[in-house]
């Protein structure tokens, strides 16, 4: 049995980066960059208004002022006007300021008459005025190599005339769940049986991580049905196996796998729940081996299996988010594995919920994040603690 850090270790550098795809940027969204972007030009591109109203010389425009409307400029293609002493232009939102101008009156601060307006306030230097790269310099970086492409990430390329983005590679996951004491959904339940749960929160945990699904199916408890299955889930980049991979009589799946000449890296984790986790490599395809207790499938794959699809798929940032608690009641791991507390985190205090145990799928429904108990460790109710986030 090894260490939880140990195992991370081992995976993250037994995994590689996948060949990096070109996409539409729409197509890209939350994949991770695979290169540095950087601006073509400026935000805004030049000086513009910030509001509807009148474009003037600030020093020209004091409270009682008349001007004459010499002009009007709409947003879109600059009609080059300028203005002079004693003049005014027509103005909109977003409209290219005119030469000689360097503020912008407001249109309700103004009173209008024929072709000329009485200025109501006084006007300052660059009052209403967006300056060129004032949001955005030319040649700054807009996106980091591993960096999510987030909904305004796309926005942002857009701007700046970008219509496709480099991302990292598509993970395909195989998940197979294994056990004659399960049923599918729709089944008769027989004396003895329990329906699967566990492939069905693999599927939406691997979608979460950004993989695609590309097979889920349930085996029953023998060598041949497994070994076949195996083989065909092997062309893709991960196989994810729930159940089975402890020692009793009827966990087959190391021997099944090791059949197909598959290289079994790490066989046990010290980690709570879930040590009996299994790593290795099926040729090109990487096999992870959940425990069949749903709690034990969820905490391994999030601290094993989703950073190796993330550094797959060319992520910077392989971890969940973690975020200070104030714990609300005292915490001890007596144990000799890392403890993964499940509860929920709200108005910044983390409470662990419902029963502790590897069956418990209840409480973990009820949860949204994690605490990390190290061997030995303990924490007193009001002390602050760093949780993972997970949903």
């Amino acid at each position: 049995m090894i260490s939880e850090e140990e195992a991370r270790a081992k995976i993250l550098e037994a995994v590689r980066p996948l060949a990096v795809r070109r996409l539409p940027i729409l197509g890209a969204l939350d994949c991770f960059a695979a290169e540095d972007y950087f601006a073509q030009f400026s935000l805004p591109n030049f000086d513009n208004s910030a509001m509807d109203g009148y474009a003037v010389i600030a020093s020209d425009a004091k409270s009682g002022k008349r001007l004459r409307v010499v002009g009007e400029q709409p947003a879109g293609v600059d009609r080059q006007l300028r203005v002079s002493t004693g003049e005014a232009i027509r103005i909109f939102t977003g409209a290219p300021m005119p030469g000689g101008a360097n503020a912008v009156v407001m249109q309700e601060d103004v009173a209008w008459s024929d072709d000329e307006i009485v200025v109501n306030v006084d006007v300052d230097p660059g009052e209403f005025v967006r300056r060129q790269g004032c949001d955005l310099s030319e040649g700054q970086k807009i996106l980091s190599a591993g960096q999510r492409i987030r909904t305004v990430s796309i926005g942002l390329l857009a701007s700046q005339g970008f219509a496709g983005v480099s991302v990292g590679g598509e993970v395909r996951a195989a998940i197979v769940s294994g056990g004659d004491e399960l049923a599918s959904a729709g089944e008769q339940l027989q004396p003895g049986q329990i329906y699967d749960s566990n492939s069905v929160v693999l599927q939406a945990l691997v979608r979460r991580s950004g993989a695609t699904v590309a097979s889920a199916q349930h085996c029953s408890d023998d060598a041949d049905v497994l070994r076949s299955a195996f083989e065909s889930a092997a062309v893709n980049e991960i196989l994810i196996v729930s159940g089975g991979v402890s020692v009793g009589e009827h966990d087959l799946v190391q021997s099944a796998l090791r059949s197909l000449g598959a290289k079994i890296d790490i066989w046990r984790v010290a980690i709570k729940p879930g040590k009996p986790f299994l790593f290795g490599r099926l040729r090109d395809c990487f096999v992870f081996g959940l425990p069949g207790n749903p709690v034990s499938a969820f905490v391994t794959f999030l601290q094993f299996v989703r950073p190796a699809i993330l550094k797959m798929r060319g992520a910077a940032d392989l971890d969940l988010p973690r975020v200070p608690a104030e714990l609300t009641v005292d915490l001890t791991n007596d144990g000799d594995r890392t403890h993964y507390f499940r509860g929920k985190l709200e108005g910044g205090e983390f409470a662990p919920v419902g029963r502790q145990e590897s069956h418990a799928l209840f409480g973990l429904s009820q949860s949204n994040a994690l605490l990390r108990v190290s061997v030995g460790g303990s924490f007193k109710a009001g002390d602050v603690v760093e949780v993972q986030l997970w949903d």
